[in-house]
């Protein structure tokens, strides 16, 4: 009997991977195989910062393998071409892999189950990137939810499964075993090299997050709740990227952080909340581009907006609370959450740039750009889509920072021009006389930028332009 080929997604590990199992369990012998086809990925291939997670993630993928007797072998080219050819070549009867649920790999699921099931070669798929199925839980009518209370609720009672899969000891190899192929020949590295932030930051691969599970649970999920919001502590769990790559498994993280606290419920919260977000992609895939709420198509952007979001992407906003989270973001590929929600809401409220020209941004700088994630949250801010706030709500950067970091750890951190401004005045340093500038040795609009908006007005506005397009809406529905 010929081996199974384990097609490798995102499902970078070897713990708890119901792909890798099978292929075990029904050959004896195991073929990985990572193909890279950015082409089949559609416009949403991934970005820059993802990229150079995904390389070192196969890194130590690879080494992880050959530790355990087998080898990953990388392509690039079309995946089931290429599948099909490494099939051929090996004698192998079975494909494994674990589903991905968005459009464009859907679509290439359904390429792979085809050509290779006319070649006479079987397919099995898995779940492993999701706790549940995105048609697993629909409304009493038959479709999905577009609200995430109830779809929690219903969601909550039916468990994670069985209890997550340990990592085999060996993975027995065919021979002879085709060419390994070199990673580098993915080119998936930035260029000119932006990546000594993010290695200072990160540590890609399983072992990295099989690590950070155990400092999250041992030293930050009790605190989970109250630690959470204020980005100048180390609160959260920086688990999103390792989960979004498949480096850990979200059966695992659900059972690890088992337990009745206001912790443990509150974190896993948040991954019901990714559950709903692959839930609404699956359902309504146009959301990455389209709002959800179609009255939201024709909503009255800022004209010439461009010159105000490039000082958005550049941190040079003026408000310190945005540009510190724009400068970690840069910098790391990441941003705190509470930190993402006012900048992107100065984005699409104050600035009133396309909420799509921010998941863009987002999609190419974040580690863990995921398309579910991203989507939903950028529509959530812009208030058109599933159980997003609505359009009124506009957070203050200035109140925010004042809240969550008010003693200016958070923003002292990122942006040091400002280390010498006290910190009731940190978040607003605008309001310092042109004496307390030099005093503090900031002068604004020489060391630090001004305000690029004002933010009263630019919040009337924005709620004059909501009201004009409700009124619009009213207008053709009659």
């Amino acid at each position: 009997m010929g081996p199974a080929i384990w097609w490798v997604r995102r499902d970078l590990r070897l713990h708890d991977n119901p792909a890798l199992e099978d292929a075990l369990r029904s050959t004896g012998l195991v073929l990985p195989v990572y193909v890279h086809a950015p082409d089949e990925e559609g416009e949403w291939a991934a970005g820059a910062a993802s990229r150079w997670w995904l390389h070192h993630s196969l890194e130590a993928l690879r080494a992880a393998c050959r530790a355990r007797g087998g080898e990953l072998v990388i392509r690039r080219g079309a995946t089931a071409e290429v599948l099909a050819r490494l099939a051929r070549r090996t004698g192998a009867g079975l494909v494994v892999h674990n589903r991905l649920h968005e459009p464009a790999a859907r679509g290439q699921q359904e390429r792979v189950e085809r050509l290779l099931g006319n070649a006479g070669i079987e397919v099995r798929a898995h779940r492993g990137t999701l706790l549940h199925e995105p048609d697993a839980v629909r409304t009493t009518a038959g479709n999905g939810y577009r609200v995430f209370t109830p779809f929690a609720r219903r969601l909550a009672t039916q468990g994670p499964g069985v209890r997550p899969l340990g990592a085999p000891r060996r993975l027995p190899a065919p021979e002879p075993l085709p060419e390994a192929g070199r990673l580098g020949a993915l080119d998936l590295l930035p260029r000119p090299d932006r990546a000594g932030g993010l290695c200072g930051a990160w540590l890609p691969g399983e072992a990295g997050a099989l690590a950070r599970l155990r400092a999250f649970t041992r030293d930050g999920l009790h605190a989970y709740r109250e630690s959470r919001d204020p980005p100048g502590s180390p609160g959260t769990s920086r688990l999103s990227p390792h989960l979004h790559f498949g480096e850990l498994s979200p059966r695992r993280l659900w059972w690890r952080t088992r337990g009745n606290g206001d912790g443990a419920s509150a974190f896993r919260r948040q991954l019901l909340w990714r559950e709903f977000a692959h839930h609404v992609l699956h359902h309504w895939p146009r959301t990455p581009d389209e709002p959800l709420d179609a009255g939201f198509r024709d909503f009255p952007w800022r004209g010439g907006h461009g010159a105000l979001l490039a000082a958005w992407r550049r941190a040079e906003t003026g408000f310190p609370l945005v540009d510190a989270g724009m400068r970690e973001l840069w910098q790391c590929g990441w941003m705190h959450n509470r930190v993402r929600m006012v900048a992107a809401s100065l984005l699409v409220k104050n600035i009133r740039a396309p909420w799509q020209e921010g998941a863009r941004w987002f999609w190419d700088t974040l580690v863990d750009a995921d398309l579910a994630d991203n989507t939903l949250g950028w529509q959530w801010a812009g208030g058109c889509g599933a159980d997003a706030a609505p359009y009124f709500r506009v957070f203050n950067p200035v109140r925010q920072g004042e809240r969550f970091d008010p003693a200016g750890t958070y923003v002292r951190r990122w942006l040091p021009e400002l280390a010498g401004v006290p910190a009731p005045r940190l978040h607003a340093p605008w309001t310092l006389s042109a004496r307390e500038q030099r005093a503090c040795g900031v002068i604004i609009g020489r060391d630090y930028p001004a305000p690029v908006v004002d933010l009263r007005a630019s919040r009337e506005e924005a709620l004059a332009a909501f009201a004009r397009l409700r009124s619009a809406v009213r207008h053709r529905r009659r």
